[in-house]
Protein backbone atom coordinates (compact mmCIF):
# COMPACT_ATOMS: atom_id res chain seq x y z
CA UNK A 1 0.00 0.00 0.00
CA UNK A 2 1.41 3.41 -0.79
CA UNK A 3 1.27 5.79 1.99
CA UNK A 4 0.73 9.85 1.25
CA UNK A 5 2.94 11.69 2.99
CA UNK A 6 3.75 15.63 3.32
CA UNK A 7 7.24 16.29 3.89
CA UNK A 8 8.45 20.16 3.71
CA UNK A 9 11.88 19.56 4.96
CA UNK A 10 12.95 17.49 2.52
CA UNK A 11 11.08 17.96 -0.56
CA UNK A 12 8.51 21.23 -0.09
CA UNK A 13 6.00 19.43 -2.23
CA UNK A 14 3.09 16.54 -1.35
CA UNK A 15 4.29 13.00 -2.51
CA UNK A 16 2.64 9.56 -3.02
CA UNK A 17 4.86 7.53 -1.98
CA UNK A 18 5.75 4.01 -3.05
CA UNK A 19 8.32 2.48 -1.63
CA UNK A 20 10.57 3.40 2.11
CA UNK A 21 12.13 6.36 0.64
CA UNK A 22 12.47 5.17 -2.88
CA UNK A 23 10.00 6.06 -5.69
CA UNK A 24 7.18 8.87 -5.58
CA UNK A 25 3.96 10.38 -7.25
CA UNK A 26 3.66 13.73 -7.62
CA UNK A 27 -0.08 14.81 -7.98
CA UNK A 28 -2.18 18.19 -9.09
CA UNK A 29 0.97 19.77 -10.60
CA UNK A 30 2.12 21.31 -14.39
CA UNK A 31 5.12 20.46 -14.70
CA UNK A 32 5.24 23.31 -17.90
CA UNK A 33 3.90 26.10 -15.16
CA UNK A 34 5.69 25.61 -11.81
CA UNK A 35 7.07 28.36 -9.91
CA UNK A 36 10.98 28.49 -8.81
CA UNK A 37 10.07 27.19 -5.46
CA UNK A 38 8.33 24.31 -6.78
CA UNK A 39 11.10 23.67 -9.29
CA UNK A 40 13.53 23.39 -6.34
CA UNK A 41 11.31 20.99 -4.25
CA UNK A 42 10.68 19.09 -7.30
CA UNK A 43 14.20 18.65 -7.50
CA UNK A 44 15.21 17.83 -3.64
CA UNK A 45 12.46 15.27 -4.21
CA UNK A 46 14.46 13.89 -6.66
CA UNK A 47 17.48 13.73 -4.75
CA UNK A 48 15.20 12.44 -1.76
CA UNK A 49 12.74 9.65 -3.63
CA UNK A 50 15.53 8.96 -6.56
CA UNK A 51 12.22 8.70 -9.56
CA UNK A 52 9.19 10.70 -9.82
CA UNK A 53 6.60 10.02 -11.52
CA UNK A 54 4.14 12.81 -12.89
CA UNK A 55 0.80 11.94 -14.66
CA UNK A 56 -2.00 14.36 -16.26
CA UNK A 57 1.40 16.24 -18.56
CA UNK A 58 -0.81 15.99 -21.91
CA UNK A 59 -0.09 19.67 -23.00
CA UNK A 60 4.21 19.21 -22.38
CA UNK A 61 5.70 19.04 -25.78
CA UNK A 62 9.17 18.78 -26.82
CA UNK A 63 9.99 22.02 -26.44
CA UNK A 64 8.14 22.36 -22.85
CA UNK A 65 10.03 19.03 -21.96
CA UNK A 66 12.92 20.59 -22.99
CA UNK A 67 11.97 24.25 -21.10
CA UNK A 68 11.45 22.39 -17.71
CA UNK A 69 15.15 20.65 -18.44
CA UNK A 70 16.50 23.58 -18.59
CA UNK A 71 14.78 24.73 -15.13
CA UNK A 72 16.22 22.15 -13.74
CA UNK A 73 19.74 21.98 -14.41
CA UNK A 74 21.60 22.01 -18.14
CA UNK A 75 20.41 20.31 -20.75
CA UNK A 76 22.60 18.05 -22.80
CA UNK A 77 22.35 16.85 -26.07
CA UNK A 78 19.62 13.86 -26.76
CA UNK A 79 22.37 11.05 -26.87
CA UNK A 80 26.33 11.16 -27.76
CA UNK A 81 25.91 8.87 -30.79
CA UNK A 82 22.32 8.37 -31.69
CA UNK A 83 20.30 10.39 -34.35
CA UNK A 84 16.54 10.57 -33.16
CA UNK A 85 15.96 11.97 -36.42
CA UNK A 86 13.74 14.69 -37.02
CA UNK A 87 13.20 16.02 -33.60
CA UNK A 88 14.90 18.69 -31.28
CA UNK A 89 19.14 17.64 -31.05
CA UNK A 90 18.20 17.74 -26.99
CA UNK A 91 15.72 14.46 -27.52
CA UNK A 92 16.55 11.18 -27.44
CA UNK A 93 13.81 9.24 -28.78
CA UNK A 94 12.90 5.53 -28.11
CA UNK A 95 10.98 4.37 -31.14
CA UNK A 96 9.87 0.61 -30.90
CA UNK A 97 9.75 0.74 -34.67
CA UNK A 98 13.04 1.73 -34.76
CA UNK A 99 14.90 -0.54 -32.33
CA UNK A 100 14.65 1.78 -29.36
CA UNK A 101 14.13 -0.77 -26.50
CA UNK A 102 15.50 -0.23 -23.34
CA UNK A 103 15.36 -3.95 -22.34
CA UNK A 104 18.50 -4.58 -20.17
CA UNK A 105 19.36 -2.93 -16.61
CA UNK A 106 20.93 0.35 -17.48
CA UNK A 107 21.80 3.71 -15.94
CA UNK A 108 22.05 5.93 -18.80
CA UNK A 109 25.12 6.81 -20.70
CA UNK A 110 27.45 5.63 -18.21
CA UNK A 111 30.26 5.17 -21.13
CA UNK A 112 31.04 8.76 -21.12
CA UNK A 113 33.27 10.65 -18.92
CA UNK A 114 30.49 12.58 -17.28
CA UNK A 115 27.35 10.87 -17.05
CA UNK A 116 24.04 12.27 -17.60
CA UNK A 117 22.35 13.78 -13.72
CA UNK A 118 19.22 13.50 -14.61
CA UNK A 119 16.92 12.00 -17.70
CA UNK A 120 13.90 13.64 -17.80
CA UNK A 121 11.29 10.33 -19.97
CA UNK A 122 7.66 11.34 -21.87
CA UNK A 123 5.56 8.86 -23.40
CA UNK A 124 4.41 9.57 -26.58
CA UNK A 125 3.35 6.82 -28.10
CA UNK A 126 2.09 3.97 -25.73
CA UNK A 127 0.56 -0.02 -27.01
CA UNK A 128 -2.61 -0.20 -25.53
CA UNK A 129 -0.78 -2.53 -22.22
CA UNK A 130 2.71 -3.80 -21.44
CA UNK A 131 5.88 -1.84 -21.72
CA UNK A 132 6.39 -1.09 -18.22
CA UNK A 133 9.27 0.58 -16.94
CA UNK A 134 11.32 -0.71 -13.76
CA UNK A 135 14.00 1.16 -11.85
CA UNK A 136 16.05 -0.24 -9.06
CA UNK A 137 17.95 1.89 -5.74
CA UNK A 138 21.44 1.73 -6.13
CA UNK A 139 22.06 3.16 -2.56
CA UNK A 140 19.88 0.74 -1.11
CA UNK A 141 21.25 -1.67 -2.47
CA UNK A 142 24.56 -1.00 -1.81
CA UNK A 143 23.51 -0.67 1.94
CA UNK A 144 21.69 -3.85 2.02
CA UNK A 145 25.39 -5.65 1.48
CA UNK A 146 27.13 -7.23 4.23
CA UNK A 147 29.65 -5.40 5.58
CA UNK A 148 32.83 -7.04 4.40
CA UNK A 149 31.58 -7.04 1.27
CA UNK A 150 30.64 -2.70 1.53
CA UNK A 151 34.27 -2.56 2.28
CA UNK A 152 35.49 -4.28 -0.48
CA UNK A 153 33.43 -2.68 -3.57
CA UNK A 154 34.56 0.83 -2.12
CA UNK A 155 37.69 0.02 -3.30
CA UNK A 156 37.33 -1.08 -6.88
CA UNK A 157 36.94 1.30 -10.29
CA UNK A 158 35.15 -0.32 -13.34
CA UNK A 159 35.75 0.29 -17.49
CA UNK A 160 31.95 1.31 -18.48
CA UNK A 161 31.86 0.41 -22.80
CA UNK A 162 29.33 2.12 -24.83
CA UNK A 163 30.69 -0.13 -28.36
CA UNK A 164 28.66 -3.38 -27.22
CA UNK A 165 25.14 -1.46 -27.41
CA UNK A 166 26.34 1.76 -29.37
CA UNK A 167 29.25 0.58 -31.83
CA UNK A 168 27.86 -0.65 -34.73
CA UNK A 169 25.35 1.95 -34.91
CA UNK A 170 27.87 4.91 -35.19
CA UNK A 171 30.76 2.67 -36.83
CA UNK A 172 27.56 1.80 -39.94
CA UNK A 173 24.74 4.11 -39.28
CA UNK A 174 26.30 7.01 -38.66
CA UNK A 175 29.38 6.65 -40.59
CA UNK A 176 32.00 7.39 -37.39
CA UNK A 177 30.41 10.68 -36.97
CA UNK A 178 28.43 11.12 -33.64
CA UNK A 179 27.17 13.92 -32.19
CA UNK A 180 28.41 16.69 -29.97
CA UNK A 181 29.14 16.00 -26.67
CA UNK A 182 30.45 18.06 -23.93
CA UNK A 183 32.10 20.00 -26.85
CA UNK A 184 33.98 17.08 -29.00
CA UNK A 185 32.18 15.21 -31.73
CA UNK A 186 32.06 11.79 -30.90
CA UNK A 187 33.81 9.72 -33.32
CA UNK A 188 34.76 6.41 -31.20
CA UNK A 189 33.58 5.05 -27.95
CA UNK A 190 36.39 4.72 -26.09
CA UNK A 191 35.96 3.05 -22.69
CA UNK A 192 36.26 5.16 -19.46
CA UNK A 193 36.43 4.12 -15.76
CA UNK A 194 34.31 4.96 -13.01
CA UNK A 195 34.12 4.07 -9.71
CA UNK A 196 31.83 0.81 -8.60
CA UNK A 197 30.65 2.68 -5.55
CA UNK A 198 29.54 6.48 -6.33
CA UNK A 199 29.08 8.92 -3.55
CA UNK A 200 26.10 11.08 -4.54
CA UNK A 201 27.61 14.84 -5.03
CA UNK A 202 24.27 16.22 -3.11
CA UNK A 203 23.22 13.59 -0.63
CA UNK A 204 26.46 12.00 -0.16
CA UNK A 205 25.02 8.56 0.37
CA UNK A 206 26.78 5.62 -1.50
CA UNK A 207 25.44 3.69 -3.82
CA UNK A 208 26.25 0.82 -6.74
CA UNK A 209 27.27 2.52 -10.03
CA UNK A 210 27.79 -0.59 -12.47
CA UNK A 211 25.38 -1.67 -14.84
CA UNK A 212 24.88 -4.65 -17.41
CA UNK A 213 23.83 -2.38 -20.28
CA UNK A 214 27.89 -0.76 -19.91
CA UNK A 215 29.81 -2.07 -17.50
CA UNK A 216 32.62 -4.76 -19.31
CA UNK A 217 34.33 -5.45 -16.41
CA UNK A 218 36.33 -4.73 -12.72
CA UNK A 219 39.78 -3.22 -13.14
CA UNK A 220 42.55 -5.04 -11.68
CA UNK A 221 40.98 -8.72 -11.52
CA UNK A 222 40.75 -11.34 -13.39
CA UNK A 223 38.09 -12.22 -15.92
CA UNK A 224 36.19 -14.80 -14.01
CA UNK A 225 36.63 -12.91 -10.63
CA UNK A 226 35.10 -9.49 -12.50
CA UNK A 227 32.42 -11.49 -13.83
CA UNK A 228 31.44 -13.13 -10.08
CA UNK A 229 31.81 -9.95 -8.74
CA UNK A 230 29.71 -8.34 -11.18
CA UNK A 231 26.70 -10.98 -11.27
CA UNK A 232 26.15 -10.27 -7.55
CA UNK A 233 26.11 -6.91 -7.73
CA UNK A 234 23.25 -7.15 -10.74
CA UNK A 235 21.57 -9.96 -8.93
CA UNK A 236 21.33 -7.96 -5.61
CA UNK A 237 20.29 -4.62 -6.84
CA UNK A 238 18.10 -5.84 -9.14
CA UNK A 239 16.29 -7.44 -5.92
CA UNK A 240 12.43 -6.84 -5.85
CA UNK A 241 12.71 -4.87 -2.73
CA UNK A 242 15.09 -2.74 -4.34
CA UNK A 243 12.99 -2.37 -7.11
CA UNK A 244 9.96 -0.26 -8.44
CA UNK A 245 7.56 -0.55 -11.15
CA UNK A 246 5.96 2.03 -13.24
CA UNK A 247 3.11 1.25 -15.55
CA UNK A 248 2.79 3.97 -18.03
CA UNK A 249 -0.79 6.37 -18.95
CA UNK A 250 -1.15 8.65 -21.97
CA UNK A 251 0.54 12.57 -20.60
CA UNK A 252 2.57 10.44 -17.92
CA UNK A 253 6.61 11.90 -17.78
CA UNK A 254 9.03 10.17 -15.38
CA UNK A 255 12.39 12.06 -13.55
CA UNK A 256 14.83 9.42 -12.13
CA UNK A 257 18.59 10.06 -10.95
CA UNK A 258 21.11 8.32 -12.49
CA UNK A 259 23.73 8.92 -10.17
CA UNK A 260 21.26 6.56 -7.88
CA UNK A 261 18.73 4.59 -9.56
CA UNK A 262 19.51 1.49 -12.50
CA UNK A 263 16.16 1.30 -14.77
CA UNK A 264 14.70 -1.45 -17.40
CA UNK A 265 12.05 -1.19 -20.29
CA UNK A 266 9.68 -4.06 -20.45
CA UNK A 267 9.92 -5.56 -23.93
CA UNK A 268 6.75 -6.99 -23.44
CA UNK A 269 4.44 -5.68 -26.10
CA UNK A 270 4.97 -7.85 -29.66
CA UNK A 271 5.03 -5.42 -32.55
CA UNK A 272 2.81 -2.56 -31.11
CA UNK A 273 3.59 0.82 -31.40
CA UNK A 274 6.00 2.25 -28.48
CA UNK A 275 7.47 6.10 -28.29
CA UNK A 276 9.08 7.50 -25.37
CA UNK A 277 11.13 10.92 -25.73
CA UNK A 278 13.96 11.03 -23.11
CA UNK A 279 16.15 14.87 -22.08
CA UNK A 280 19.39 14.64 -19.95
CA UNK A 281 20.97 17.01 -17.54
CA UNK A 282 24.60 17.44 -17.11
CA UNK A 283 26.01 15.48 -14.67
CA UNK A 284 29.69 15.56 -13.01
CA UNK A 285 32.33 13.22 -13.02
CA UNK A 286 31.19 10.06 -10.77
CA UNK A 287 33.52 10.48 -7.26
CA UNK A 288 34.00 6.86 -5.35
CA UNK A 289 34.61 6.52 -1.47
CA UNK A 290 38.33 6.52 -1.69
CA UNK A 291 38.68 10.22 -3.76
CA UNK A 292 35.66 11.57 -0.74
CA UNK A 293 37.13 10.00 2.05
CA UNK A 294 33.36 8.47 2.85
Amino acid sequence: MSIVSERPAATGLPVTELGPRFGAEIDGIDLGRLDDDQVLALREALVAYKVLFVRGQHGLDDAAQIEFGRRLGEVTVGHPVHDSGDVAPEVYSLDSQDNGFADVWHTDVTFVRRPPAISVLRAVVLPPNGGDTNWADSQLAYESLSPGLRAYVDTLTAVHDGSREFGYYLAQRRQGRGNLWEGEVFTELEPVEHPVVRVHPESGRKGLFVNPGFTSHIVGVSEYESRGILDILYAHLTKPEHVVRHRWQPGDVALWDNRSTAHYANRDYGDRHRVMHRITLRGDIPVGPATTGR
